[in-house]
């Protein structure tokens, strides 16, 4: 039996628990975008998880071949012919972790999560119960074994950084203990980047320490004086003095509400008359936690085992109509409300996603009547007609305005154009035009001597603008435009101009794009954007 660590002033004994690969077996679980597409586990398949661009995570087949974490995508795939590439969802990891989470509270209770396949929890209290730290380890991953997670791995040691270091050691233990009080010697050897401070461990680096145990060799005054408090805390940590107590998560009330149905229903509207009487159970459970639903996930088990999943957003919060339109709109799709399944519904699980305070979403004294008149009319059509029947602006990211252009289903959250979203090089900045034409109209761009205005090899024009035509809503590219204008735009004289600007898309492909935007204002005070598009003007947009 391993006795507990050194006394109470030391770093507390502390369990931490890494499930390897965890990103990839999520995927893999029916939470995940992968497990229709995989037969076999995760160590059979080369799979890889991609993130902005680069791998974030790989499966051990796909390492094998060469594969690792921030190769480029395009690398990752010429090291690995068959590799099979999926977009990596923190969601994902997070919703297959819960049910990890609760078995392991099952077990050995006030779990910390650190990260999606990691966490933390007081040993001590564990090793007493079950007869010792190793024997509470391998309750805990006997337990874990049958709930199916498979190769998990456990370290015990004095302190969290150095628990987590035990866990995710090189060797294939399931279960490694440092005695107490040698957790110093323990993390000496390991390298310095596992402080996970880059800007810090680089400037190490170039100091000749390598390892903890050479950072934690120089005095603890002269690394606060040149590292400042960041660099005391990690030094910290180097010497296996942390002092970091673990934090217990608390388990959210239980939210969800569910209906098994025997025998299975095979039509829609049996389905949804009878999941109403739970979507009242579901609201009623959230206005007595002072809480409304903005985001729902509704979870339909089949006969067949089939498992479908959606997740729904509201503009406002959900009412029990609007939860029960959903799960008519998940079954069905589209057709009528009375259509047959392919197979007969046995289960139909409600779960709050995203919730909000109830206090935020309370009526206003003056105003508010009206938003609550639209969306009720607006959920009435997406009711009768379909999901995607009423859709919304919504100004996304892209290089051109067509490709800024979204339109999402009434009630869905727009992924709108964040801050920190890529730079979209040759985007046209702002102001935009108030103005899109949906097909982009033809138009005439004259130097003062009739002759057609160009763009040369050097991305100049060959000519100044002196008369813009535009031949109303023609919009087929192979229209001659040497016939008479309309009367309404024909001959309007240039007053300003501004560019051009190049736009470059997918250069490297067969099919690349280069056009040139052009700004122009006529006679008549209206500014429009011009593109030139394989040696022909149109009209894209006005500003209005």
């Amino acid at each position: 039996m391993t006795r507990p660590g050194p006394s109470s002033s030391g770093p507390p004994r502390t369990l931490a628990l890494w499930c390897p690969d965890w990103p990839v077996t999520a995927a893999l679980s029916p939470y995940g975008t992968a497990h229709d597409l995989v037969a076999g586990s995760s160590t059979d398949v080369p799979i890889a998880l991609v993130d902005r661009g680069e791998v974030f995570a790989c499966s051990p087949a796909a390492r094998r071949e060469g594969v690792a974490r921030g190769l480029r995508m395009r690398e990752a795939q010429s090291r690995c012919s068959g590799l099979l590439v999926i977009p990596y969802d923190e969601t994902v990891d997070n919703r297959a972790f819960e049910p990890v989470l609760a078995a392991i509270e099952e077990v050995v209770p006030g779990v910390q999560v650190m990260r999606p396949g990691s966490c933390v929890m007081r040993a001590q209290g564990p090793a007493r119960y079950y007869g010792g730290e190793r024997a509470a380890a391998d309750r805990l991953l006997d337990r874990l074994e049958a709930l199916g997670v498979a190769g998990a791995r456990i370290g015990i040691a004095d302190g969290l950084f150095a628990a987590l270091q035990a866990a995710r050691r090189p060797e294939p233990e399931p279960v490694f203990v440092v005695p107490g009080g040698e957790s110093p010697a323990f993390l000496a050897p390991l390298p310095v980047r596992l402080l996970d401070r880059p800007e810090l461990t680089t400037l190490l680096g170039r100091l000749g320490i390598h390892t903890l145990g050479d950072f934690a060799a120089l005095s603890s005054d002269d690394v606060l004086d040149r590292f400042g408090g960041e660099g005391a805390r990690l030094h910290a940590l180097a010497s296996g003095a942390d002092g970091s107590a673990v934090v217990a998560r608390t388990v959210p009330a239980e939210l969800d509400r569910g209906i098994r149905f025997e025998p299975p229903l095979d039509r829609v509207d049996q389905v949804t008359f009878a999941v109403r009487q739970a979507a009242d159970r579901f609201l009623d459970g959230l206005t007595a936690a002072t809480l409304v639903c903005t985001t729902v996930r509704l979870e339909i088990e089949t006969e067949s085992g089939e498992l479908s999943q959606r997740s729904w957003m509201h503009p406002r919060s959900f009412t029990a109509a609007d939860v029960v339109d959903r799960v008519r709109w998940q079954l069905q799709g589209a057709g009528s409300s009375a259509s047959e399944l392919r197979s007969g519904i046995v289960a139909v699980r409600i779960v709050p996603e995203s919730v909000d305070a109830i206090g935020n979403h309370e009526p206003g004294l003056w105003g508010g009547a009206a938003d609550e008149r639209i969306h009720h009319a607006l959920s009435r059509v997406q009711s009768m007609l379909g999901h995607g029947a009423v859709l919304t602006a919504a100004l996304g990211g892209g290089r051109t305005l067509a490709e800024r252009q979204n339109l999402v289903p009434w009630g869905d959250r727009a992924l709108l154009a964040a801050p920190g979203e890529p730079p979209w090089p040759g985007r046209l900045p702002p102001p935009l035009p108030g103005t899109l034409f949906e097909t982009p109209r033809a138009a005439r761009v004259l130097a003062a001597d009739g002759s057609s205005v160009a763009v040369d090899s050097r991305g100049a024009l060959t000519a100044e603008p002196a008369v813009f035509r535009c031949e109303g809503s023609a919009a087929a590219r192979s229209e001659d435009m040497s016939t008479t204008p309309s009367p309404s735009p024909a001959g309007a004289a240039v007053t300003a101009w501004a560019g051009p600007w190049p736009l470059e898309e997918r250069w490297w492909d067969d099919a690349h794009r280069s056009v040139h935007h052009l700004q122009l204002v006529d006679a008549e005070g209206t500014a429009w954007l011009l593109l030139l598009d394989d040696g022909a003007w149109f009209a894209e947009a006005r500003y209005d």
